[in-house]
């Protein structure tokens, strides 16, 4: 209770500070998130890469660790899958695509979009996306912060040490493995309890971005659409798929709002992961063979809100570029969108880009992105929030089923 009185106090000291739309003040307050934001994914690439080799690097010797990946997979799937189906239900009630932009802002939001994105965009392939995720060097991922990359490296790593001969050498390479972890953790546990000063910062950041002021126009519909499906999801359709299991949803959010807190500001369940982590063994009490195995896990595959912005997003695209939506491209394009979510990279704007790349592989009218671009930030903040909470979700489902197992 504390803590939540300390976060709460943090955040409206952030949001007046941030009104007063002091220049000086702004910069500072960007200073201080940017570098909270850096140190957490900092921890980040190398708690996700540790926390998946050293928990498969147990398979020679615990049991069950299969059925753990397999509830993992279920979960992920039926969550991501239930948030594009709400998103659909909206679309199909309030009917965005049916708001027509005129010509000049389509135009002008080509002008918001960076020319570069365009131009990779536009050299997307299905093909090459998978590619890009098969590492071909063991520190190119880490370099690179590709979140799907570093989970095979780790994952090759940890069978690895799984299938080795028992020997000096193997345990030697565990110490290690097992050393560094808790070196990270400790790392981690100190930045949580500075978690404060970040929710300063970053509230102040929205709260100046806010007071500048954007008129919504004709992409209120839309926005209607992505921010009230991630909402349903949030506070409807995952907590029933807890309540279904036997849990309580409130229970469950209070011991994982700081991460939920900490994604909202920060944008990003990679930069997250290490709270996330943290909150589920301290506060949720779950088993770290469970937390340090699917969390990482569902940082990478479970993206509800990345899922879900998407699919309403290609829909609004497409059907302001004349395309007619059937009931068989609500089918195609709902699971074009939890394909292209899983390996989303977690970072901020990854959706907004996978987006883009889709469109302009279509050939769509991607000006309208640049419309959407300015409200981006909120919609990034809303649904990696929303991302944490249903990783939060399937770990609490899957450990308690693995007790009972």
């Amino acid at each position: 209770m504390k803590k939540t009185l300390i976060w709460f106090g943090a955040l409206v000291l952030g949001g007046i500070l941030g009104a007063l739309n002091l220049a000086w003040l702004n910069d500072f307050f960007n200073f201080v998130a940017s570098a909270y934001t850096r140190l957490f994914q900092f921890v980040a690439v190398p708690t996700i890469a540790l926390a998946v080799a050293t928990t498969l690097a147990g398979l020679g010797e615990k049991q069950g660790m299969g059925r753990i990946f397999l509830r993992t997979i279920t979960y992920t799937l039926l969550t991501t899958f239930a948030a594009t189906m709400v998103g659909l239900g909206l679309y199909l009630l309030i009917q965005p695509g049916s708001a027509a932009l005129s010509a000049e802002a389509v135009a002008g939001g080509v002008t918001a979009i960076d020319p570069s994105l365009v131009a990779q965009a536009k050299g997307f392939t299905v093909y090459g996306h998978i590619l890009n995720t098969i590492p071909n060097n063991v520190v190119a991922p880490f370099f690179s912060g590709n979140v799907l990359s570093i989970l095979l490296v780790a994952a090759a790593v940890g069978v690895g040490l799984a299938v080795m001969p028992n020997s000096p050498n193997k345990a030697t390479l565990l110490a290690v493995v097992n050393g560094l972890q808790e070196l990270f953790f400790t790392i981690i546990r100190g930045l949580v309890w500075a978690l404060p000063i970040g929710i300063v910062a970053f509230a102040a950041q929205l709260a100046a971005q806010v007071a500048e002021g954007q008129t919504v126009g004709s992409v209120g519909k839309y926005l209607a659409v992505v921010v009230g499906g991630n909402v349903l999801q949030f506070f409807v359709v995952l907590p029933l798929f807890l309540l279904l299991r036997g849990h309580n949803p409130l229970k469950v959010f209070r011991a994982m709002s700081p991460a939920v807190m900490m994604a909202l500001f920060t944008k990003s369940s990679a930069a997250t992961l290490p709270v996330t982590v943290a909150s589920a063994e301290n506060n949720l009490k779950a088993k770290p063979e469970v937390a340090r195995f699917v969390l990482p896990m569902c940082c990478t595959i479970n993206m509800n809100g990345c899922a879900a912005f998407i699919y309403v997003t290609s829909l609004f695209v497409m059907q302001l570029g004349g395309v007619s939506l059937t009931p068989g491209t609500y089918a195609v394009w709902s699971l074009i969108a939890v394909i292209s979510a899983v390996g989303n990279a977690g970072v901020p704007m990854g959706c907004y880009f996978l987006t883009l790349s889709l469109m302009a592989g279509m050939g769509m009218p991607i000006g309208i992105l640049g419309v959407i671009l300015p409200f981006y930030a909120v919609i990034d903040m809303i649904e990696t929030a929303e991302n944490v909470w249903s990783d939060s979700c399937v770990c609490t489902l899957v450990d308690k089923e693995t007790r009972l197992a």
